[in-house]
């Protein structure tokens, strides 16, 4: 029962970052909201992990280690949140959920070509599902004001690059506990970020009322902490299982969507939403039959 609450909190937690962006974009810039993010989620986690641990694998990295927390961070942090944020200013804080969960799919095609593995039937099918799933959701919400096509084609390039992201931190055989590597990554792609931040933003139109700083806090503290806690915790029980929670996100996020926001939930939502949950258990059956084998 306590992994299946973790999991569900989990699932509730990422899948309200959407809306928690959308609240955020009405009060500052998207670049702007993201790095305050960033700088706070990195900070605390390096705060707790330096001064309240006693264990000595709390150190600081190593040269090879600041390389490949620079690269990671650029891209799971930098290139992905930073987009992700952008993106959510002109998208459906629902399809933004919706997105979220064929990562897995995105994954499996990125494997194939960075890890030498060649893709199964299941998983051309699975990513075949999602993306359709995501083209029907979207259909109807390009008619009016919560979605544009620049919005999806810059959050399907987010997706691209947490996907890589994933990838990436996969390959390498990690020395650092979680809590560090992800408080380094966050930190860091928080300072890559910052140069876009500068030229792209105007900070005159940031307002730094309630809306701005509840969408902070829940971002740095209920999302990039306590969820990418859960998320490690997952991992380490079974990292195949740990992805299957990713199947609730859209369902709780466009509950979220609806509830907060006042979205529309239409055929369309449904019907796209089964396409991506079918596409993720079909892409996601393959490791399941292998792991139930071993």
């Amino acid at each position: 029962m306590k992994n299946i609450g973790i999991g569900i909190l989990f699932s509730i937690l990422w899948s309200s970052a959407s809306v928690a962006t959308k609240f955020g974009v009405q009060s500052a810039p998207p670049l702007i909201l993201a790095n305050v993010r960033f700088f706070i989620a990195g900070i605390l986690l390096l705060t707790f992990s330096y001064l309240f641990t006693k264990n000595p694998s709390y150190r600081l990295p190593n040269r090879n280690e600041w390389l490949q927390l620079a690269l990671f961070g650029f891209l799971n942090t930098t290139l992905y949140l930073g987009l992700y944020v952008y993106a959510m200013k002109y998208t459906a804080a629902g399809i933004g959920s919706l997105a979220v969960s064929t990562n897995p799919l995105i994954i499996v095609l990125l494997s194939s070509w960075w890890l030498k593995r060649r893709p199964q039937a299941e998983e051309w099918l699975g990513i075949a599902l999602g993306m359709a799933g995501i083209g029907i959701a979207t259909y109807p919400l390009l008619g009016d004001s919560y979605t544009t096509v620049e919005g999806i084609t810059i959050l399907l390039i987010s997706m691209i690059a947490v996907s890589a992201a994933s990838v990436y931190y996969a390959s390498l055989k990690w020395e650092l506990p979680n809590l560090l590597i992800n408080g380094w990554q966050v930190f860091l792609g928080g300072v890559f970020l910052l140069p876009a931040t500068f030229l792209f933003s105007d900070f005159s139109e940031t307002r730094l009322d309630s809306t701005f700083w509840g969408s902070v806090l829940w971002l740095s503290l209920a999302v990039s902490i306590v969820g990418l806690i859960c998320w490690f915790y997952l991992l380490r029980l079974d990292a195949v299982k740990a992805s299957l929670w990713l199947f609730l996100c859209p369902l709780f996020g466009f509950f979220f969507a609806w509830w907060l926001m006042g979205e529309p939930v239409t055929v369309y939502t449904v019907l796209g939403t089964f396409f991506v949950l079918a596409g993720l258990y079909a892409g996601q059956r393959v490791k399941l039959s292998q792991e139930s084998k071993a």
